[in-house]
């Protein structure tokens, strides 16, 4: 598999974590020192990967189960070397937000390292 095929396959662990409420793909997805960073209901976020996890999990009955899957849009993905970024677009919660998605290759796998997301609409 190439590095575009390993981080479309991260990219749908990413979503279907959030789909499926599921802590552990959460982790599974992201660096264990990654941040997810932004702001939501105008307040500042910085999270963890426990954090993330923790907030995903949080959402019960998981959105998939509530028929309301993530929509997800793949706008663009640069890979240079042992890095990428990504830029999608996803609906999530009833918020759609634009993500700014860093990735890094540690030995031969893809992990997700920062998440900066902006608020489209509420």
């Amino acid at each position: 598999m190439n590095d575009k095929e390993q981080i479309d396959n991260l990219l749908q662990l990413y979503v279907d974590s959030m789909d499926e409420s599921d802590p552990e793909k959460v982790k599974q997805a992201f660096h264990k020192n990654a941040k997810v960073v932004g702001y939501l209901h105008g307040d500042f976020m910085e999270m963890s990967t426990e954090d993330f996890a923790d907030f995903v999990a949080a959402q019960q009955p998981p959105p998939k189960d509530k028929g309301e899957d993530v929509v997800f849009e793949l706008l663009s993905c640069e890979i240079e070397g042992t890095t990428a970024l990504a830029k999608v677009r996803d609906k999530y919660l009833g918020i759609t937000f634009l993500d700014t998605l860093s990735f890094i290759k540690v030995g031969d796998r893809w992990q997700l390292y920062t998440k900066l997301f902006y608020v489209e609409s509420e």
